[in-house]
């Protein structure tokens, strides 16, 4: 407690968690997740990994709160792909709260009331009355095509973690999973899953789907996401390690069995498979090779395998940028990870909330990588979609939109909001605004450009503007 320095605090906190794991572990007592509550609760956190949160169930998690974290930390996404309010980066939150103690947890604004009043209370059940209602209105489009004024189509598909979330995505209009994070069947195990596992778990998602196309990400550990078995070494830099598609060409026993169950999961549905954390074009022709292998394995082993299944990557590093025009004649499509390319070109921990003010996705220097990357995808002859969390609010959506891009992928709980966007522009509008946009100095100047659009030209969308940057 003597510490002055808030980081060096922060990591004295770290071991005091190591040492009651320890203790606990020595005693026999058990460490309970997520996934055992059976009564509605707020969970309150120094901060909430992968792991943590695998098989949260959402009756029972009714808001999530934390120390440590940004907008597109961890635990801010499984928030928004459950729907569960959610607010992060507190910084000392939890030396403030108690068990049992009420609590109000505002994601819209990123406010917590801890103890709130009778008539705090009072008017918060008043907005969440609002805010349902608008939902509810939300949801009366969710069935119509993705269509600009102007007649320009664009595919709105559902980010997805676990099988859980499967009636999220058909009850919100997805046209199909644009990203299916594999990782979450993973991680929580003391073992690798079979390949017979693995078939059976991303054949459920297929055919239930079916025709909808589902893209499976390959397996992505590293990062935040440790799985109990994967590394049997620290890295002092973890994000910049042993991560995505590196890890799973340095183990292509894994690799090959998910893949196998891949290609076999295909013969149920329209199934593409995407590779993480590509960086250079060795990686995607590696890649390439092995599923051409286990594809002639399968197909010699008597098992049924999909036609077609088209081969992507994610574009989420400077350099996979910069080169996007050697990849784009490598593969069938790319995705953008806006989480990652963002942390990587501002040279920002996506989750520190000490530096959270810099992760923004409207900076110049992002936009502009998202045109390049579209521009040498559709030179290619390829589709580019975006799968990060930037379609998630309205000025995302708008530039996204205005750059071509093909798709979006999000959160279900936000696909219709999205929707709403679309169908009330059009696609030469949204083409000037991000012409002017790309000609911006800064993100301030990108945000207020595109709030002047909307309150001169297209007012009705000025509900969807989160308040808490209104």
């Amino acid at each position: 407690d003597a510490i002055k320095d808030n980081y060096l605090k922060e990591r004295a906190e770290d071991i005091r968690d190591v040492k009651r794991r320890v203790l606990r572990n020595i005693f026999g007592q058990r460490i309970e997740g997520l996934d055992k509550l059976r009564k509605k609760v707020i969970v309150v956190a120094k901060s909430l990994t992968p792991s943590d949160t695998a098989g949260l169930k959402k009756q029972y998690v009714q808001g999530i709160v934390t120390d440590r974290g940004g907008s597109t930390s961890h635990a801010a996404i499984i928030a928004r792909s459950h729907g569960i309010p959610a607010v992060v980066g507190l910084r000392n939150f939890t030396k403030f709260v108690k068990p049992r103690d009420r609590l109000v947890v505002d994601g819209t604004m990123g406010q917590v009331v801890l103890r709130p009043s009778v008539e705090t209370v009072k008017e918060y059940e008043e907005a969440q009355r609002k805010f349902m209602e608008m939902e509810k209105e939300l949801l009366t489009i969710k069935d119509y095509p993705a269509v600009t004024l102007d007649g320009h189509t664009i595919e709105l598909a559902a980010n997805l973690e676990t099988t859980d979330e499967l009636d999220d995505v058909i009850g919100h209009g997805a046209k199909g999973v644009g990203l299916f994070r594999t990782e979450y069947f993973f991680i929580t195990r003391q073992n690798l899953p079979s390949e017979g596992e693995q078939y059976k778990y991303y054949s459920s998602v297929v055919k239930k789907l079916a025709p909808e196309s589902v893209i499976i990400r390959t397996l992505d550990v590293g990062g935040d996401k440790i799985a109990r078995w994967s590394h049997d070494y620290q890295e002092s830099n973890p994000f910049m390690g042993w991560r995505g598609i590196r890890f799973t060409l340095t183990r292509k026993d894994i690799f090959r069995t998910q893949l196998r169950a891949i290609y076999r999961a295909s013969a149920h549905g329209s199934v593409r498979v995407m590779f993480p954390m590509i960086s250079v074009v060795e990686e995607v022709i590696a890649a390439k090779e092995i599923c051409k292998e286990v594809k002639e394995d399968l197909v010699r082993e008597r098992y049924q395998v999909g036609d077609e299944v088209e081969i992507g990557i994610m574009i989420e590093t400077p350099s996979s940028v910069a080169i996007a025009d050697h990849l784009a004649k490598e593969v069938d499509f790319f995705s953008i990870g806006t989480n990652d390319l963002i942390q990587y070109t501002l040279a920002v921990d996506r989750g520190n909330s000490r530096i959270s003010y810099l992760y923004n996705a409207l900076h110049p220097s992002i936009l502009r990588m998202i045109r390049d990357t579209v521009n040498a995808a559709h030179k290619a002859g390829i589709w580019v979609g975006v799968c990060g969390e930037m379609p998630a609010n309205i000025h995302g959506a708008l530039l996204l939109l205005g750059l071509d891009i093909d798709e979006l992928s999000a959160s279900p709980y936000l696909l219709p909001e999205i929707k709403k966007v679309v169908r009330s522009v059009t696609f030469d509008e949204t083409r000037a605004l991000a012409k002017k946009a790309l000609q911006l100095k800064t993100a301030d100047e990108v945000r207020t450009a595109i709030e002047k659009f909307i309150s001169e030209r297209r007012p009705e969308l000025k509900e969807l503007i989160p308040e808490a940057t209104r």
